[in-house]
């Protein structure tokens, strides 16, 4: 049992952060979903542009959930650079998205439901593990490790 719970300490944080970006991304993936098969199938957009409006509105959503839930206890630059970084990812991971429509649709000549959605849920699951990843390393940077100070490492070495 204690390789377990040593397991979960080591990774605590990581495992908290990672289920908060799994519900903050739940919302934006509905968001980026739901928006593109609307726009795309009832409003009659193409699958690119669809895609593009309702992922930023997914994004805008995403940032909010992010910042003040999800990395709310890592260290914060200014709210204008996180802004910045955080949206020039998520183009990235757009971009991701898109490719995957983009041949699906375009090289395959695949026009159905079906296909475009399983291209647009491949796309975003792939563009998902990149933002978690460059989240964590570029826009909401890891708190400073805890620095032991004199009396803590000399308490700890009586016992």
């Amino acid at each position: 049992m204690n390789a377990v719970r040593g397991l979960y300490e080591r990774f605590r944080q990581l495992v908290h952060e990672a289920a908060k970006f799994g519900v903050v991304g739940t919302i934006a993936f509905l968001t980026a979903t739901i928006g593109t098969n609307l726009l795309h199938f009832r409003a009659g957009m193409g699958p690119l542009t669809s895609n593009v409006i309702a992922t930023v509105a997914g994004t805008v959503v995403s940032f909010f959930g992010n910042r003040y839930w999800t990395f709310r206890h890592r260290e914060g630059t200014t709210m204008a650079r996180e802004y910045v970084v955080f949206f020039a990812l998520n183009g990235i991971g757009l971009g991701i998205q898109l490719v995957c429509i983009g041949f699906t649709y375009y090289l395959l000549n695949l026009h159905g439901k079906l296909a475009y959605n399983v291209a647009l849920i491949f796309g975003i699951a792939l563009g998902t593990l990149f933002r978690f990843w460059s989240y964590r390393r570029w826009v909401w940077v890891a708190p400073p490790p805890a620095e032991a100070t004199p009396e803590s490492s000399i308490g700890s070495s009586r016992a």
